[in-house]
């Protein structure tokens, strides 16, 4: 009877070694994609491609990189992983934004203008939400927005089809722009409140006359609960390392609009600061220490890069709004 619990034990403490091992190797997180260009005939670059390209390989990396779409899987070792889960939703959030931008304003010319049947489609499925397993599933509905904005790919980049464009202009760019402020400004909030702070409230801050439905205390103390430290950092890599792919791009189909606002290096100092955000991780976990103590805070670390590459996108909105 004691070789036989021997056996069992040494079998659970394999399978566990070899759950593990998978655990690791699928919480790698991607390389950062290079820009993908298409020249004309003429060697002209198509304007759009290389952004529909970023959104494409983005998604399409989420969901071939190794152990696949983990945010919904049911079984082990995935299902007690939290670390991938997070960061492919914070890369899926700046995917939704950019789609929901390429079908508002850079695919249409004018607010009267009619929004592209594809990219609808795709925006549309692409906001199932990404836990969902069962029919259908997260990445059945995300493989098929992939396919929809091939389609549209394949349209900007046939000369002959007047049905779909893609409009690089400094007013599109710029709301798109806003949308990543907003997204960055709350990522920065949610890293720093790793070590918690008191928050004064300024919701009706410059305006002495605005109102708001319920009133609000004048100052609220918050902190990131423990257990949420680790998912709140991958959330925000995952969600930079996608901002970086999609900036990339802007920077191949937005090189004229750029050049004559002369804000081409302001993009690129976003670009310097998303890089920095994706350097290695040496911890073997999340490091949680308070201020300037002895041990390290990775969550204000990576909060100082997200706030200064949205104090860069702040500069760049302000220079594309000038005439």
């Amino acid at each position: 009877m004691q070789i036989t619990w021997k056996k069992i034990l040494a079998l659970a403490a394999t399978v566990i070694l070899i759950l593990y091992g998978v655990s690791i190797w699928w919480s790698s997180e991607p390389d950062v994609l290079e820009p993908e260009v298409l020249n004309t005939e003429t060697g002209e670059i198509i304007t759009g491609y290389a952004t529909t390209s970023a959104l494409i390989n983005t998604l399409d990396t989420l969901l071939s990189k190794p152990g696949g779409w983990l945010s919904n899987d049911v079984a082990p070792p995935s299902v007690l992983m939290d670390n991938m889960p997070a960061f492919e939703f914070g890369a899926l959030e700046q995917a939704r934004d950019l789609a929901l931008i390429m079908r508002k304003e850079f695919s249409r010319s004018q607010s009267q203008s009619t929004a592209d049947n594809d990219l609808f489609e795709a925006h549309s499925k692409l906001n199932i939400a990404h836990s969902n397993w069962l029919i259908p599933s997260a990445e059945s509905q995300y493989g098929d927005a992939i396919k929809l904005l091939k389609l549209y790919r394949a349209r900007i980049a046939d000369s002959h089809n007047q049905n779909a464009q893609f409009y690089a202009r400094a007013d599109n760019l710029n709301e798109w722009l806003k949308e990543v402020q907003k997204r960055l400004g709350s990522m920065s909030q949610r890293l720093s409140a790793s070590v918690g702070q008191e928050r004064l409230n300024t919701d009706l801050a410059g305006d002495t006359a605005a109102r708001q439905s319920t009133p609000n205390l004048a100052s609220q103390h918050i902190k990131t609960g423990w257990w949420q430290i680790d998912d709140v950092f991958y959330e925000a890599r995952g969600s930079c390392w996608a901002l970086l792919n999609f900036m990339r791009a802007v920077e191949v189909d937005f090189a004229d609009v750029l050049k004559k606002k002369n804000a081409e290096v302001s993009l690129r100092q976003i670009i310097r600061e998303l890089e920095s955000t994706q350097q290695t991780v040496w911890s073997p976990m999340i490091l949680n220490g308070s201020g300037f103590g002895l041990v390290a805070n990775h969550s204000l670390v990576m909060a100082n890069y997200v706030s200064r590459a949205n104090a860069a996108v702040i500069d760049l909105t302000n220079l594309l709004s000038q005439g």
